[in-house]
């Protein structure tokens, strides 16, 4: 009885049992991913100027 459930022995089919590793490793992959934070900015290359900044006017 390869590859099926064997509900006798009290056993899961390797089949079964390299699913549910699977489905474990990528839970863990999704929980450590959601944890890892916001990625940090790049520094400026050597080219980039001072920053502009624009004002805003309102028109009343």
């Amino acid at each position: 009885m390869l590859g099926r459930l064997c509900l006798r022995q009290g056993r899961v089919s390797a089949r079964y049992a390299r699913g549910f590793a699977a489905a474990v490793v990528a839970v863990a992959a999704l929980i450590a991913a959601a944890n890892a934070g916001p990625a940090r900015a790049a520094a400026p290359g050597p080219g980039a100027g001072p920053l502009q900044q624009t004002q805003h006017v309102r028109h009343a």
